[in-house]
């Protein structure tokens, strides 16, 4: 099947990663100063993951180009998505009311993600970080390698 990568988009780029059977792996965050250290970056990411079925990538600007071009070359499926998304699958419509509401709403289903999944818990959390994870906790649904959210992950 593969695994597959959520990413947030942008020069500060929030990566989360999946396994074949849905659960969270690894999380982080990348700072690409420029677009051609970014090129360089999306090149060293996907290189590190030959088992990649999958990057679903949230944004549309031309660092999503990037991303899609080289997961394209690689033979990996690239879904893109808008925030929008994920927000209205995982979060009430009162928790998106304000940007800053969504994103403690959106850290706080992140870090049940990474305690779900037994990944290592954070000292710190960035909300690039927080997004990708749940990016990719969207994927993991949408390519049907969870079947369903777990009932501890729902709202």
């Amino acid at each position: 099947m593969g695994r597959l990568l959520g990413v947030d988009l942008g020069l500060r780029t929030g990566l989360a990663l999946y396994s074949d059977t849905g659960r969270l792996i690894w999380y982080r965050s990348r700072h690409f100063g420029t677009v051609t250290q970014l090129r360089g970056g999306v090149y060293a990411v996907l290189s590190e993951l030959p088992d990649l079925g999958w990057v679903v990538l949230e944004g549309g600007n031309a660092y999503g180009d990037i991303w899609r071009r080289e997961a394209t070359r690689r033979g990996v499926e690239a879904l893109q998505i808008d925030a929008r998304d994920w927000r209205g699958q995982f979060l009430y419509p009162r928790q998106q009311q304000s940007g800053p509401a969504a994103k403690k709403h959106a850290t706080d289903l992140a870090r049940r993600v990474i305690a779900w999944s037994g990944a290592a818990r954070p000292t710190a959390l960035r909300h690039d970080t927080a997004e990708a994870i749940l990016i990719g906790l969207w994927g993991v649904l949408a390519v049907g390698l969870l079947p369903a959210l777990p009932d501890d992950l729902r709202r």
